[in-house]
């Protein structure tokens, strides 16, 4: 008897295949394409011009210092945040669940806004950290401080379901066998972190690289000192500098990109090294 395959509820490969095209076509080839030709069309000492300005090198040296600065802060502390609203019940324990969320939901310039409320000479917070001689505000170290805050849930919510769906019993085997607390968490829970750490820093830090709306109100935008380089290609957009802006831009794009790559082959390293 001839047997029929009972049909997906999705639609077929031709149909999703040619819609994920589309929508990555209007998304993404066609502005990074005109952005990449854009840039083509300068001769190399335009470009060389734009993007090697002590100005415009001095912002790269804050935007992917801060940013990953702020993704291995994040790294550490989100990691420690999801494992305590895992393994741990306590008061509150919901509320403080979906605070972790708040950086998704509230706009980046009110969170710039209230960030230097609380960090500036007179907020609540930075008004006891100057009696330390600790600036806050309009210094480079607002800046991370931003980008910790907004890249803090990219770490929490990556590593949080793993720890989740993590067999309790490899720690009872690893204590059983004599092994110690300290040995568990680096022999048996960290490698199968691993990735999904490595996942939540490279979101953290894609996130932080491309911030604009919370860093803004709490560097001070000081040439050379607290400008970031997303800050600089408004700049120039805005004195109809465009070749500038497409040159940086440009350069942003390469570089994260190189990042990304490198992020990936170390997460394809970890899965296969201490994959299951």
């Amino acid at each position: 008897m001839k047997r029929f395959r009972q049909p997906s509820i999705l639609p077929g490969f031709n149909l999703t295949m040619g819609f994920s095209l589309l929508y990555l076509t209007f998304i993404f080839f066609i502005p990074v394409g005109g952005l990449l030709l854009y840039t083509s069309m300068m001769s190399w000492e335009e470009f060389w011009r734009a993007v090697s300005h002590p100005q415009v090198v001095a912002s790269y040296k804050l935007s992917f210092g801060a940013s990953l600065a702020g993704a291995s802060i994040n790294l550490v502390f989100g990691a420690l945040v999801a494992w305590v609203l895992v393994r741990y019940s306590f008061p509150g324990k919901h509320i403080v669940d979906a605070l972790i969320d708040l950086p998704f939901a509230l706009p980046t310039a009110v969170a710039g806004i209230a960030l230097v409320t609380l960090y500036s000479g007179t907020g609540w917070v930075g008004q006891y950290l100057e009696i330390w001689g600790i600036r806050v505000a309009y210094t480079q170290l607002g800046v991370v401080v931003a980008l910790t805050y907004i890249g803090l849930p990219f770490v929490v919510r990556t590593v949080q379901p793993v720890l989740e769906d993590f067999e309790a019993e490899l720690e009872e085997a690893s204590a059983a066998l004599g092994a110690s607390r300290t040995t568990t968490i680096l022999r048996v829970i960290f490698p199968a972190l691993l990735p999904a750490l490595l996942t939540g820093f490279a979101l953290a830090f894609a996130r932080a690289l491309g911030e604009y709306g919370s860093v803004v109100f709490i560097s001070g935008n000081l040439p050379y000192a607290t400008e970031i380089t997303p800050l600089l290609i408004v700049a120039k957009t805005e004195q109809y500098d465009y070749n500038s802006a497409a040159a940086i831009g440009t350069v942003m794009l390469l570089a994260a990109f190189v990042m990304l790559v490198v992020i990936n082959g170390l997460q394809w390293w970890a899965s296969r090294r201490f994959g299951h």
